[in-house]
């Protein structure tokens, strides 16, 4: 058999492309230019409906809102009344005054420790900021005794006071901070009438003082100072007078101390007070042992 380049080949002929026709319609754009051309609708919202007899929402609390209100503003008025009255009714200089390092003393004492450790760590008088004169009014504490040791001892003799015999430290004290022993005496009544009445039958003190770091306190009404004896009771009130209220204030009678000493907001009838001391030291300088 022949082979080879003789070999019969077969031969596939391509048919003719047939050629299609356009189509009839017109060509359609691009989508991108469709796109471009096409717009947003506008957004059409349905108009909103008033309605004018429509309830308020806060309508229906009003039946406890009103009363609430009207308690909250009387609320705040009574509360702006009862501290202005407390603020301006006050006669004197408050009770308590706060110290730097945050401990607190009542005003009688010095309201402050540096205060207080001027005149309790003192010993005899301190230099006053202002010069003091031996008689600067009447009833000044400023001054040497009007009464004598004997006439002391009958007053607290005459008393049943458990200091009784005692008065020639009161004398020495009064000498030797330049006051007059009268007027310690007077407290002395008036406080605790000689020692037989009140928390002064258990604190030794003269003159009902406040709680003070150098002296023990004894809790009892807010706390006074607890002394070891009356000796140092009536000491430590003429080192307070003497140091903290003359030399410190310029406080140096019975008018100007007082307001201090036993003030108002202390529940103290301040003028009362007063008038008792000058009626008292008047009975004495008359000579009569008893006060009426």
């Amino acid at each position: 058999m022949a082979s080879g380049s003789y070999a019969k080949k077969l031969i596939y002929q391509e048919s003719p492309q047939t050629q299609i026709p356009p189509r009839a319609t017109r060509p359609l754009s691009s989508v991108k230019e469709e796109r471009e051309t096409t717009k947003a609708l506008p957004i059409v919202r349905p108009p909103k409906v008033v309605d004018e007899f429509e309830e308020h929402p806060l309508t229906r609390h009003l039946p406890w809102l009103r009363p609430f209100v009207v308690c909250m503003i009387i609320g705040i008025v009574s509360i702006l009344v009862l501290l202005s009255a407390g603020v301006f009714q006050r006669s004197g200089p408050a009770q308590l005054m706060l110290s730097t390092n945050g401990q607190v003393f009542p005003i009688q004492v010095g309201g402050t420790l540096g205060a207080v450790n001027v005149w309790q760590k003192s010993n005899g008088p301190i230099p006053p900021k202002k010069n003091i004169t031996a008689q600067t009014g009447p009833y000044s504490v400023v001054g040497k005794p009007s009464l004598s040791v004997d006439f002391m001892n009958q007053v607290l003799a005459y008393y049943h006071s458990p200091a009784a015999g005692k008065a020639q430290a009161l004398y020495n004290d009064g000498l030797k901070y330049g006051l007059d022993p009268a007027y310690a005496l007077d407290f002395f009544m008036h406080e605790s009438t000689f020692g037989t009445a009140g928390v002064a039958r258990v604190t030794l003190s003269l003159s009902n003082m406040r709680c003070v770091p150098e002296y023990p306190c004894h809790n009892e009404g807010g706390g006074y100072a607890q002394f070891n004896s009356w000796e140092q009771g009536f000491e430590a009130w003429f080192k307070l007078i003497r140091n903290l209220y003359i030399a410190q204030w310029g406080l140096v009678t019975v008018d100007q101390i007082i307001p201090v000493y036993a003030p108002s907001s202390d529940h103290n009838d301040v003028a009362g007070y007063i008038a008792a001391l000058k009626h008292t030291v008047d009975t004495w300088h008359a000579g009569v042992v008893h006060v009426s």
